[in-house]
Formats: C-alpha cells, structure tokens, sequence
C-alpha cells in the first residue's frame, strides 16, 4: 500500500510550480551546439597562461588593460589596481575597460555607468541612462572607443541589474542595447535594441564597424558605422560552442574572443519549456544550473571566420575567461572570478 503524500513533499510540488518568480521566460529555438571538433577542436593551448597578482586580497579582474606602462585590473569589489597599487574605487562593479586618447580610464560600471577616470585618479561619470529613450542603463558591461572619441558600449539587461544575470538567461527576452556617448555633446544614444544580453563591444581598426557579443544567444553581430550600411547590423557568427563574453580588437586583423564556458545542456534542453525554467529559478542557488569550468578563446575575423582555438578542460585551467587583450606578442586574461589575471605569449 503506497504511503500517503506529506505535507511536507505537497508543499515542496506547490512551491516549485506555482511560486511567484520575477521572470516571465518564453519558448525559444536552440541550434545543437557545435562539436568541438574541426575549427573547434580541444587543445590545452590555454594551459600556458601564467597568472599575476593572484595574492592581492582581490577578486575577478573582469578586463585586464596595460598602457604600455602599467597593468590595470578592475574587481568585483569596485577596485581599479595598477601596477603601482591601488588607482580608483568605483563603489560598483568595473567591468569593460579602455584608454582615450588622452590617457584618461574610460570604465564600464554594471552597477555605476559610464565612467571617466583621468590619470591622476580623479573620477566622474559620463553616462548613466540613454539621452534618446531615457531609460537608466541597468548593466553597463563593456566598451571600445573609437579614433574621433565616441564611447561605444553595452548595456547588458537593463532589465536585470549585475548579479542577476540568471534571471535574464532563464527568462531569456532580448534586454540588451548598444549605445554610444558623444564626448562633444556629452549625450548617449541608443543604437541598437532587442539584444540578448549584449556583453562585448569592438570597433575595427578602420572605425567602419564594431562588434558586438550576444551572451545567452551564442553570437557576434557587426554593427556598421559608416559606409552605405551605416545603422545596419549583420550577423557574423552563430551557434557558438561557448558564451562569448567581451571582444577585442587586436588593432590589426584579428578579434579575440573570450568564451565564458562551453553551452548548458539544461538551457539547451528547456528552450522550449518555459515552465521548467521557472522551476530551476525556485530551486536554492546550489541545485540551478551552474557554468563549467572551461577556459575558452577564439581569435577571429571581422567577417566571423574562426582563425585561432585555444582551450583548456583542465581542473586548474583559468577560467572562466572573461575578456582577452592583445598588447605586442602578449594576451592578458581576465576573469570574472578568478583571483588574478593571466598573460601568456601568443602562440606560433
């Protein structure tokens, strides 16, 4: 004779179905993930990295940039380091960095904004909503400037702060926006709409286009800012094998590409199953699903032909990448949780 349900087992069915969640997730088609064979064949490439300032009481140097003359590492405890120390604290989350002509730090805030910081330490904030809708930016990530001194940058989910980024996976509705601040006008504009967690943005060489990352849709666009495309975007590469996170231009013919991990079978799964989504989200923060631990970088063209495959699946690789900036014959590594930054010599 079966046992009677408990309370206790009736009450866990109701909470995991019918708990109010802030999400409203939506039915969306996910391509099978690439094998990682061919331009995705696995190697250990990424096991040369040697990691820096591991031991400096700090934590998640998301962007790692270097003046030709000092390192700077922005963590999650709001802190810009250097290689003399301590420069700036922006009391939120420095993400994307990147020098202006001037020598000035230009930071991506996810929780502050668009910062500027000048190179004597003396910070101020340059954008914190968009001028043509109004709206705040909700998760300021990563940025590029271009040679006339326009900003071009992301706002990850305006919809969900930093922090919450499971929230806009699961429920998985294009929050993002690319938007641009004009230093002559000292306003920001929106260009772009609709993008699934829009992370990485790079400009060409030639300032006739950038790119930009679609974390939770495994993709790169090319948004055109001159020429007879200008305004228009094309996709140049789909169904990633990983999450790309930030991009970089290596000032000459190649972007690098950090892959925060490889795909998540339980998103893959569910993209049709809003419900279960819902469910995961109910689930205590140990039981949802969870990223692995996989260094991942792709060095690619800005027409998305994959050039470079550098990985490592090892327990001690460093990981999660999150950005990789080429300076000479050297790549700086940041992470959003490791404890340091890496660097290693471009391969051969």
């Amino acid at each position: 004779m079966k046992k009677p349900i408990t309370y206790i087992s009736l009450f866990i069915v109701i909470y995991l179905l019918f708990w109010p969640v802030s999400i409203n997730p939506v039915v969306w088609k996910a391509d099978s993930p690439p094998e990682l064979k061919g331009r995705y064949k696995k190697n250990t490439i990424l096991k040369n990295i040697k990691v820096h300032w591991e031991n400096d009481g700090h934590k998640g140097p998301e962007d790692v940039v270097f003046d030709g003359n000092k390192v700077y590492a922005g963590y999650d405890d709001g802190t810009i380091m250097s290689s003399s120390g301590e420069f700036y604290n922006t009391n939120g989350r420095p993400l994307g960095m990147s020098f202006d002509q001037e020598g000035n730090l230009v930071v991506a805030d996810a929780k502050k904004g668009l910062i500027l910081i000048d190179p004597q330490g003396i910070g101020k904030v340059l954008s914190s909503k968009s001028d043509t809708d109004n709206i705040p930016l909700g998760f300021t990530d990563d940025l590029d400037i271009a040679d006339d001194g326009k900003i071009y940058f992301s706002d990850a989910s305006y919809k969900y702060g930093y922090g919450n980024e499971i929230k806009d996976l699961m429920e998985h509705t294009p929050n993002g926006r690319l938007l641009v601040y004009d230093p002559v006008t000292e306003k920001t504009s929106t260009l772009l709409n609709d993008l699934f967690f829009a992370n990485g943005v790079a400009v060409s060489p030639d300032n006739t286009y950038l790119l930009i990352t679609e974390t939770f849709i495994y993709r790169v666009k090319k948004y055109w800012l001159k020429g007879e495309k200008k305004g228009t975007t094309e996709i140049i590469i789909d169904n990633l094998p990983g999450l790309p996170d930030n991009i970089s231009s290596n000032g000459n013919d190649i972007f690098w590409l950090a892959l925060f991990t490889t795909r998540n079978q339980f998103i893959e799964n569910t993209s049709d199953k809003p419900l279960l989504r819902k469910i995961a989200l109910r689930l205590p923060a140990f039981l949802q699903p969870k990223p692995k631990h996989y260094s991942f970088v792709l060095g690619i063209t800005g027409e998305g032909e994959v050039i470079y495959n550098y990985q490592d699946d090892s327990k001690d690789s460093y990981a999660p990448i999150t950005s990789v900036n080429q300076y000479g014959n050297e790549l700086y590594f940041g992470s959003l949780s490791h404890d340091g930054w890496g660097k290693m010599m471009v391969p051969e």
